[in-house]
């Protein structure tokens, strides 16, 4: 989940340009009726890698076999094209079918009527396996744009090979602290002799970090009508945790952590074995392992006793969506109900896009995971969660790196965590309305 994303102007004002007649026109065929028996063409879009693409081409030609008379023809491309090219076929009004969708972006689209509410189309989706937390997610003014694909939620990765090294014991993930991370972080970056330093800075990957901090204080970034209401001390306080780890020596110095920020997840501290503790998705654990060839373990996060509900939350990695455009809504989300519930899709996909949403899917593939896979999935079955946020509001979709700047700007002391607070916030919400 963490993804280098270049967003441009370009396609918020294709989009803008084709919103009124995407509201205009609607779809050829009833979406509450009978599937057609007749021949139908269905686009399918998505981004990802060559493991993505060989395994969805896999469950197409198996829908195909099993509906021999719909043709699903898969588009696919790289995450940094994707947006610019959906956005094109939205403005010459040739928008694919079906397509995955992302949570920075769903309410961007969904508010200029770009996709369809699959509500309207109930009697060929199920979502009884979904878990309503779950379901949410997708789900904006009480139309269900997005159905989420897989699940996700933030958690601490623990080498236990490193902390094993300096004799540091594994800590109590039901009960412990910020303060407590902090003080850990400091024993082993003393222990290594600053070899090693104990906690991979927060505020350098995304703003999910942030946010937790504020749901565990009963606070939210946006509220229902996409005003940022964060709190300007939580914010203050959270650059201020994010600075003291810095100076104790429990994180890096600034240049070492502002490089590695910028390399990857395979150069990242905790991939590369030289910090013990680091926030990351639950989903992140396999690639981790493999980076770091360390054994690793998911805990939960700090603070949640402390706090006044669960910081934790499931987030989407992706969501499946219809085009508003689409002459064949019916059949479009028959195939989005294919690829959430068919138990021998489930076999083919596993977890590339994540620990599925639908909990008996999960059950399905359990046996055939891989035990850092097994992991997330049992992470995610056993973490209490509250309610999620509530989805990125249009023109939020550069919070992410908004976020990034001002923790540089706080670490290499060209401001304050209470100037940055305050300009975060300002500016995130200036976005908001610019892109009302």
């Amino acid at each position: 989940m963490l993804r280098g994303i270049r967003r441009g102007t370009a396609w918020a004002v294709l989009l803008s340009l084709t919103a009124s007649l995407l509201a205009a026109c609607g779809s050829g065929s009833d979406p509450g009726g009978d599937l057609t028996t007749e021949k139908v063409t269905l686009r399918f879009t998505w981004w990802g890698a060559d493991d993505r693409h060989k395994r969805t081409q896999k469950v197409i030609d198996l829908f195909q076999q099993k509906h021999p008379n719909i043709t699903i023809k898969g588009e696919f491309k790289e995450w940094n094209g994707y947006w610019d090219s959906l956005a094109t076929t939205m403005a010459a009004n040739d928008a694919p079918d079906i397509m995955q969708m992302d949570e920075l972006y769903i309410s961007s689209y969904a508010e200029r009527g770009a996709l369809f509410d699959m509500n309207e189309a109930g009697k060929h989706l199920d979502t009884g396996d979904f878990d309503q937390k779950a379901l949410s997610t997708g789900t904006i003014g009480g139309k269900r744009y997005g159905l989420p694909v897989g699940l996700g939620m933030y958690s601490i990765v623990a080498n236990l090979d490193l902390l094993a090294k300096y004799d540091i014991p594994v800590p109590d993930d039901t009960k412990w602290s910020w303060d407590d991370l902090k003080s850990i972080g400091e024993q082993v970056s003393k222990a290594s002799g600053g070899s090693v330093f104990g906690v991979q800075s927060p505020g350098i990957n995304d703003a999910a970090g942030l946010s937790i901090r504020a749901r565990q204080q009963g606070k939210a970034m946006f509220d229902a009508d996409a005003k940022m209401v964060l709190p300007q001390e939580i914010a203050r306080d959270y650059w201020q945790y994010v600075l003291d780890l810095s100076k104790s020596g429990a994180s890096a110095p600034p240049s070492v952590t502002i490089e590695k920020a910028s390399a990857g997840l395979n150069q990242s501290a905790t991939a590369t074995g030289t910090a013990a503790f680091g926030l990351w998705w639950n989903t992140q654990l396999t690639a981790l392992t493999a980076a770091s060839g360390a054994k690793l373990k998911l805990l939960r996060l700090p603070g949640e006793t402390q706090g006044t509900q669960p910081g934790a939350y499931y987030k989407s990695s992706m969501f499946w969506s219809v085009s508003a455009r689409s002459k064949y809504p019916a059949e479009a989300t028959a195939f989005v109900n294919f690829l959430a519930n068919d138990e021998e899709a489930a076999k083919i996909l596993l977890t590339e896009r994540g620990v599925p949403a639908n909990q008996k899917i999960r059950g399905t593939i359990a046996g055939q995971l891989k035990e850092t896979d097994k992991a997330a999935k049992d992470y995610l079955d056993s973490v209490p969660v509250s309610d999620p946020p509530r989805v990125t509001p249009n023109g939020a979709s550069t919070l992410d790196t908004i976020l990034k700047r001002h923790t540089e700007d706080v670490l290499f002391g060209r401001a304050t965590p209470d100037q940055a607070a305050a300009s975060y916030i300002r500016e995130v919400q200036s976005e908001v309305d610019a892109a009302k």
